[in-house]
């Protein structure tokens, strides 16, 4: 109950940040401004998630982990609350703003607390069911939002999402349990965690896999345009959110004890559908079949890397992480920004060979590093002081 009270707290992360792209004309129409800068509201998000994640964690870190779990929720009752309320542009942005330094402070903390509940031989399939909200707001939680966006309000659903983080409150003040900071003298700097060994690469690593993702994910529309899809996009997307949460099940089972295959398959399989895209991508029937292998890699992904840097980082595992957030939240943010470029200069044409690319130079890196960061075999991580029972 504990780890899905983590999942609950992932499923309002990314429903909060989504939920405006799907109901971009409503709210333009409620605030009385364009759709364009109505867009802004995803904007604000992303931005106040990339600019506090790394110094709000490191302010965080002697907090009971508890207390920092629901500041970052009381953070989404409270601003989701004002974006349901606001009738002002500007406030509804800084509310917006906000609900994302909270996201980023959430998803610093959600996998080093995951870890903390279990044994280190348990850790990784731990984080999955922590992680577990994520697909299921994607595939789920988002088109119902939508609907719901459209069918009662926006203001309404986003009234809903507080009730949900007000349940969500009571929910892990009843079980899940509290677990000290790191006291000074166990705190890392910054800088040391980042030249850690291994952690570099696995940054690279979500970033270039991410990349790809993005690219892929952000303009989905015009690129299954292409094989007459571009009514049935909502199908499309339910396909790929349903094979990511497949995926989730099945990563934790196999992290603990094959975290670098895994990796490394993902990413070659990804690569390869990117490959066939080249040739495919006008059939209806190989673009369903490649977003369903595709969501089936991309399932994974966060549990697999966020293993991956937690274990390699050690004591600095929480800071490791908020430098995951930005490197992540920084691929959707490129993913964005190349795909527009590509879709305006070249064409949805250019996105398999640029999305091959990117997975292969992160398939390259995984296999470079072997020795620190995406080490072979079972996962071989040292009980540390944040592992201890509280």
């Amino acid at each position: 109950m504990a780890l899905l009270a983590l999942a609950m707290t992932g499923f309002i992360c990314i429903i909060t940040e989504t939920l405006p792209a799907g109901l971009l004309p409503q709210i333009a129409a409620g605030l009385q401004i364009s759709s364009a800068l109505a867009g802004q509201l995803v904007t604000a998000y992303a931005l106040g998630s990339l600019l506090a994640a790394i110094p709000l964690t490191i302010a965080t870190q002697g907090w009971r982990r508890r207390n920092v779990l629901l500041l970052t929720i009381v953070g989404f009752l409270v601003f989701n609350s004002i974006t349901a309320l606001s009738a002002d542009y500007r406030l509804t942005l800084i509310a917006r703003f906000f609900a994302g330094v909270a996201a980023g402070l959430a998803w610093s903390l959600l996998a080093g607390y995951a870890r903390r509940m279990v044994a280190v031989n348990q850790q990784g399939k731990a984080m999955a069911i922590a992680m577990v909200g994520t697909p299921i707001a994607l595939s789920a939680g988002v088109p119902l939002g939508t609907w719901l966006g459209i069918s009662i309000g926006w203001r309404s659903t986003f009234g809903i999402i507080s009730g949900l983080t007000l349940l969500l409150m009571v929910w892990v003040l009843a079980k899940v349990p509290d677990y000290p900071g790191q006291a000074r003298h166990e705190r890392l700097p910054l800088g040391s965690v980042f030249n850690t060994p291994g952690v570099k690469p696995v940054l690279s690593v979500v970033i270039t896999w991410m990349l790809a993702h993005n690219i892929l994910y952000t303009f989905i529309a015009p690129f299954v345009a292409q094989a007459g899809l571009t009514a049935h996009v909502d199908r499309v997307m339910l396909i790929f959110g349903l094979a990511a949460l497949c995926a989730i099940g099945i990563i934790g089972r196999v992290v603990d004890h094959h975290l670098r295959r895994s990796v490394l398959l993902s990413l070659a399989t990804f690569a390869v559908v990117s490959l066939l895209f080249v040739w495919m991508a006008q059939s209806a029937l190989a673009i369903c079949l490649g977003v369903a292998i595709w969501g089936f890699t991309f399932g994974g992904a966060a549990t697999l890397l966020q293993t991956a840097l937690a274990d390699t980082a050690g004591e600095g595992a929480d800071i490791a992480l908020s430098m995951n957030v930005v490197a992540w939240n920084s691929a959707i943010a490129g993913g964005a920004i190349v795909g527009g470029i590509l879709l305006n200069k070249l064409g949805v044409t250019a996105f398999p060979p640029v999305l091959f690319i990117l997975l292969s130079g992160g398939f390259l890196i995984t296999w470079l590093a072997r020795r620190a960061g995406f080490t072979p075999g079972p996962r071989q991580t040292a009980v540390t002081s944040s592992d201890i029972a509280p």
